[in-house]
């Protein structure tokens, strides 16, 4: 009987206290398991807008870098440079269409107040000349790398480059998530010009200047000759840009963060007129408040001379 009694195995009670503590060790792999896996996407969320602000950063830095390129080997190569348009424009605020000439028809419907940066340059025979698409500038054409903030399909911002094919206008997307994307232009005021930027201003501020510009000229083609001499655009020898971009999962907790794009001090002195220098999350639509964010930043030194300009 006491042998028998031995064999039976563990009691009830036993058993119990065996679930619970396993359910507990379950419980408690799980709990570690779940955090772990949100560390990782949280991870790998910054880790795809480090990816993606330095990749946008690298394509408008060396397209800007082709500001005013000139192919000398072209015949007539400069001759006509001081009445060509400017080398680099931009737009505060505005959006572009996809098929739109150039920067012609600018739309209001900008995110957040996004710029618009487009650059001109020359191309080249061998094809070593690329817009920010990629594709190769011939030898007798001009090559445009325009960047600007639009909406896909799915209501997403994203950054595009804007270039000129062979037969029409297109526009491809560089990375999605952006929540602005501002320019400001670093503009040559010393007369005469020395190359080096003295301010850094606003596009609207730069086409005011032109504005206020006295033309001589007596027709409306020759005024324009003349405006393109002496256009403050052809005096810009410096770009700083700014973007910022949200990932797609929310950060954990955290009070609303306010982003200045070209630090506070500038923010405070232009950020009425210049919108879109300052972002507040707490003004963001409910489901992009939360989202993770990153600021890019960098400021370019134009490689080509500006063209001088006649005062």
């Amino acid at each position: 009987m006491i042998a028998r009694r031995r064999q039976r195995g563990a009691t009830l009670a036993e058993l119990m206290v065996a679930c619970a503590v396993g359910m507990l060790a379950m419980l408690l792999a799980g709990g570690l398991l779940v955090s772990a896996n949100a560390a990782y996407l949280v991870q790998v969320d910054a880790a795809g807008l480090d990816d993606n602000g330095r990749y946008a950063l690298e394509v408008v830095t060396r397209a800007a870098r082709q500001a005013a390129f000139v192919n000398w080997e072209r015949d007539q190569a400069g001759a006509d440079q001081a009445t060509a348009p400017p080398y680099i424009r931009g737009i505060d605020a505005r959006s572009l269409s996809r098929a739109a000439e150039g920067i012609d028809s600018p739309l209001a419907d900008a995110v957040n107040g996004s710029d618009v940066l487009a650059v001109r340059f020359s191309g080249a025979a061998d094809g070593s000349v690329v817009s920010c698409a990629g594709f190769a500038v011939g030898e007798d054409d001009d090559g445009w790398s325009i960047f600007y903030v639009g909406r896909n399909a799915g209501g997403e911002a994203e950054l595009r480059c804007k270039y000129r094919g062979k037969t029409r206008w297109g526009a491809d997307a560089i990375i999605g998530g952006v929540d602005t994307f501002q320019v400001l232009y670093g503009v040559d005021t010393d007369s005469p010009p020395d190359g080096v930027a003295n301010e850094f201003a606003s596009a609207s501020v730069v086409d005011e200047r032109d504005a206020a510009l006295v033309l001589a000229a007596a027709d409306p083609a020759a005024r324009e000759r003349e405006l393109r001499r002496r256009t403050h655009w052809k005096r810009v020898t410096a770009v700083r840009v700014a973007l910022v971009l949200h990932g797609a999962r929310a950060r954990p907790g955290g009070e609303p963060i306010v982003f200045d794009l070209f630090g506070r001090a500038y923010s405070d002195g232009f950020g009425v007129a210049d919108r879109g220098v300052q972002l507040a999350e707490d003004r963001l639509p409910d489901e992009l408040r939360d989202r993770e964010r990153r600021l890019f930043a960098a400021a370019v030194l134009l490689r080509n001379a500006p063209a001088e300009v006649a005062r």
